[in-house]
Parts: C-alpha cells; structure tokens; sequence
C-alpha cells in the first residue's frame, strides 16, 4: 500500500486489544523509523522512551485523559525532548558526526559556534520548547511507519507531564516528556474504528499564493 492510503487506513485507536502484541521486529522498525527523523541541524533533541513495565504504566496513567488507552496497549513510547540545549551536547553531536564522516575535529566549528551563540542567547525553557518541536517529527514518522505495518496507533498529549518526568525518573537523564505513542492492535469494540475518517477538504486545508 502507499503510504496515502496508509494514513487513510490508521485512526486513532481509542480501545486496545490487550491480548495481541507488537513483535520486538515491528517495534525495532517504528523506533527507526523515529530515530531517522530529520530535526535542527539533526542534533536529535529527543529520546523515545519504551514502558512496557505493567506497574509503570498503571502510573503513568493517573490523571491520564484515556488511562485505559495506557493500560491495555501493547507499548507505550514517550517521546521526551532535551530540557535544554548546552555547548556540552552541541559538541558531543558534531563530534560523532565529523568522526563517523572521516572529518578532522573542528571542520564544523564555524557551524556550531553560530547554533551555540543562539541558543546561549535564549532560556532554558525558550531551549527546550524548541526541542519539544522535534519530538513531533519523530513522532509522525513512528506513525507512519506504524500505519504501514498495520499496527494501530495513538498519539497523546493528555498525560501528566509532572508525574511522567517523576516516575521515569527524566530530570536525572536531561529531559522532559512532550507527547506520547500508544501501539497495539485495536479492539473488535472499538467504536471508533468503523467511522469515516473527517478532514478538512484539499481546498480548505491548503492555502495557494501565485
């Protein structure tokens, strides 16, 4: 199938079968698909972070706007952004990447000194906004890539951002959790899987200038 019908077939599943799981395949293949996601001057801001621990995710849960969604489907990927942007981690970056590139160290540093001298100039909260943005990339890519598998997908930003950080322990690693993916299959109950996916017409959607 295209990747156009695809997204047509995926919606955004509301009951999970809790009985069917994704293969560790498949699932390598969706976190790839994320981990290949273009971001600002590829630094790649963002973890995803994998919960399959049944106790993590019944606390997760709490305060949770569908927490039944976080119990009963087969993974939960939490895409977490960088809490803020440092020389440090500039560096470690552009590092690898003139390594991996056969570069001498500091072929790059013009570049870098300039992505540095802005986000010096801007707060921490400025910084990680910034890199919550990417998270998004990465997290279209995950669906897609979900929807070619015929894996059901849904995305979330109704969680407790506070008690996500909290439990999975995120401000020790850096990060601060944006949004969430859960995957699975569907429920043979799910309500919303016969209706008809509603979008705003082509005309509606897009906006020309000539």
């Amino acid at each position: 199938m295209s990747l156009i019908e695809n997204l047509n077939w995926r919606y955004a599943t509301k009951k999970y079968d809790p009985t069917k799981k994704i293969s560790e395949e498949n699932l390598d293949k969706i976190i790839e698909a994320a981990r290949l996601a273009p971001t600002s001057s590829g630094l790649q801001p963002f973890r995803v972070l994998v919960v399959t621990n049944p106790e993590l995710r019944k606390k997760l849960s709490e305060n949770a706007l569908n927490p039944e969604v976080m119990v009963e489907c087969s993974h939960v990927l939490v895409f977490a952004a960088w809490d803020n942007y440092t020389n440090e981690r500039i560096d470690t970056v552009f590092d690898r990447t003139t390594e991996e590139r056969g570069l001498p160290q500091g072929r790059l540093s013009s570049y870098t000194d300039k992505i540095k001298a802005i986000y010096n100039n801007q707060t921490a909260e400025q910084n990680f906004t910034h890199a919550a943005k990417q998270t998004y990339i990465g997290l279209g890519m995950a669906l897609a890539q979900a929807a070619e598998l015929k894996i059901d997908s849904t995305p979330a930003e109704g969680f407790d951002n506070n008690l996500t950080d909290e439990v999975l322990g995120l401000k020790a690693k850096g990060l601060k959790s944006v949004t969430i993916l859960y995957l699975g299959y569907r429920h043979e109950d799910d309500y919303l899987a016969p209706m008809k996916k509603v979008r705003n017409t082509t005309d509606e959607f897009v906006i020309e200038y000539k």
